[in-house]
C-alpha cells in the first residue's frame, strides 16, 4: 500500500506550515552555490503545493524569506528575489489549474517594487480560487507582526474604538496577518534543524511539530505524506486528558 492511500481524509490537518531549510546545505554538498540550491529548491515547492491540494489540504504556508534574512550577502538575497519573481511568473498557470489561491503575509512593503507588483498581480488573478490557499511568508517575523498588532490594538484602544476589557484572543487573531487563516495544525521543518525561527509563534500555540532531516530540494510528496501520517498518529488534547477525548 502507497503512503498516501495510508492517510484518513477524514483527519487531515486544517493548516499546514512548513519552515523550508537546508537549500544553502544542499548547494554545498555539491560544490556548488548557494543560489543552485534556492533554484532546485522551487521543484520542491511545486510538488509539495500540488501534493497538498490532491490529497485535500485547504491552507499551506511556507515560510519563503524571513525579516532575518535581509542580512544575508546581497548577492544572495537579490538572487532570491528574481528567483521569487521567476517562479511566480512561471507558476501562475499552475496555481490557476489547479484552484489555488495565492496570499502572502509579512511586511511586504520591505520587498522590492518588482517583486511586490508580480506578488500582487499572482495574487489578484487567484483570488476567485478555491480548493486551496497558498500563503507565502515573505519579510516575515513573528515578534515584528505581534508588535504590530499590539500598537495597532493600543491606537484602537486608546481612541475608544476597541475596549481594554474585551480584548481576548479572537481580538489579536484579528489583527494578525493571518486574520484570514485557522491556527497551524502541523509545522514541518527540513533540514535536521529543530526551532521555529520566529515563524507563526502564536499560531502554532497547539501544533504538532515534525522535524526531518531531508533538506529542502530533496523533500518530495512521500515526505509531505509521512510527516501528515505522523501526524495523525498523534493524541492533540489541547490541555485535556486522554479520558476526557474518549
Amino acid at each position: 500500500m502507497s503512503l498516501k492511500a495510508n492517510i484518513l481524509t477524514k483527519m487531515l490537518p486544517k493548516h499546514i506550515a512548513i519552515i523550508m531549510d537546508g537549500n544553502g546545505r544542499w548547494a554545498k554538498q555539491k560544490g556548488m552555490l548557494r543560489a543552485f540550491g534556492h533554484e532546485n529548491g522551487t521543484k520542491a515547492v511545486r510538488e509539495v503545493v500540488e501534493a497538498s491540494a490532491e490529497i485535500g489540504i485547504k491552507n499551506l504556508t511556507l515560510y519563503a524569506f524571513s525579516t532575518e534574512n535581509w542580512n544575508r550577502p546581497k548577492l544572495e538575497v537579490q538572487t532570491l528575489m528574481k528567483l521569487l519573481v521567476s517562479s511566480l511568473k512561471k507558476e501562475i498557470n499552475t496555481l490557476q489549474d489547479n484552484n489555488i489561491k495565492l496570499s502572502a503575509i509579512g511586511n511586504l512593503k520591505t520587498l522590492p517594487k518588482k517583486v511586490y507588483k508580480e506578488l500582487h498581480e499572482v495574487i489578484e488573478s487567484t483570488k476567485a480560487n478555491n480548493r486551496m490557499t497558498l500563503t507565502l511568508a515573505l519579510s516575515y517575523g513573528s515578534r515584528e507582526e505581534i508588535l504590530n498588532t499590539v500598537k495597532e490594538i493600543s491606537i484602537k484602544v486608546k481612541n475608544n474604538i476597541i475596549s481594554a476589557k474585551k480584548i481576548d484572543e479572537s481580538i489579536i487573531n484579528e489583527h494578525l496577518y493571518t486574520q484570514n487563516l485557522p491556527d497551524v495544525d502541523l509545522l514541518i521543518r527540513t533540514s535536521g534543524e529543530q526551532r521555529i525561527s520566529n515563524f507563526l509563534l502564536w499560531q502554532i500555540a497547539y501544533a504538532e511539530l515534525y522535524f526531518t532531516s531531508t533538506l529542502w530540494p530533496d523533500f518530495t510528496k512521500q515526505h509531505l505524506y509521512e510527516a501528515i501520517i505522523e501526524y495523525q498518529k498523534r493524541e492533540r488534547r489541547f490541555g485535556k486528558t486522554s479520558e476526557q477525548l474518549s
